[in-house]
């Protein structure tokens, strides 16, 4: 199966998108670039909350791949992104408990695909990314997900934070992954839950560590300190599941 990200290039082509309701993850103006119809785009942008980068020529000519563009180009998701309530929805469908993956900044394809592949065998109902600082559904992270994305929900919220203290009001416990934590095996990971884990290089955001009511550590017995984003997801999920089976 072969995924493709959606590109828009030219000003009517990009702002029939966006007025036709097509879900586009980024847009890049030509920096300095303020007439009329760019204006338009902009407005258009901002009610979607699309993040907008002004960028030289040549940085637009590369993601063009012409220079042709008109100062303005829209890269559109290759799967449509799902709504937090879906994901809820999804598991009162299942008469499950919710398990989520909320992922804070994950910015490799690779990663985000390979987690949202574990996250489909591991049971999830959907899994949680910001808009912002992070990658989105590209063409790439269709491909890693092995397919998971045809069965898995994946929403994207402007604030990651915020959408815990929601989620909690629905009733779900929420835990990190983080080295300085307690060992994994020694918590209780059963009923509704929301798994988080950080990004590549930084971890979890200390704002929204301080928004889980655990935070996990993966016992560790090699001479290196970290994790791939990806396999710490995995490990940390199948202790979720394995206590959600006794």
């Amino acid at each position: 199966m072969r995924y493709k990200e959606l590109t828009f290039e030219g000003r009517n082509a990009v702002l029939e998108a966006f007025r036709a309701g097509k879900t586009i993850d980024k847009l890049f103006i030509l920096d300095g670039c303020q007439d009329g119809p760019i204006k338009s785009i902009v407005r258009e942008a901002k009610k979607t909350d699309t993040i907008i980068n002004y960028v030289d020529k040549e940085r637009l000519d590369r993601l063009a791949g012409t220079g042709h563009h008109q100062g303005v180009v829209a890269i559109g998701a290759a799967y449509e992104y799902a709504e937090v309530s879906d994901i809820l929805d999804s598991a009162r469908q299942k008469g499950e408990p919710p398990f989520i993956f909320i992922l804070d900044e994950i910015e490799d394809p690779h990663n985000l695909g390979a987690i949202i592949r574990t996250a489909n065998l591991a049971g999830a109902h959907g899994v949680i990314i910001p808009k912002r600082r992070a990658v989105g559904l590209t063409a790439t992270v269709a491909k890693t997900s092995a397919g998971a994305l045809n069965y898995t929900p994946v929403a994207k919220v402007t604030n990651i934070a915020n959408t815990i203290e929601e989620l909690k009001k629905e009733g779900l416990w929420f835990v990190c992954a983080d080295m300085g934590g307690e060992t994994m095996y020694n918590l209780d990971l059963k009923g509704p839950i929301g798994l988080v884990i950080g990004n590549e290089g930084n971890g979890v955001s200390r704002l929204v560590k301080e928004k889980c009511d655990f935070i996990a550590s993966i016992p560790m017995k090699g001479d290196i300190d970290s994790l791939n984003a990806s396999v710490a997801a995995g490990i940390l999920a199948y202790e979720i599941v394995r206590q959600r089976l006794q």
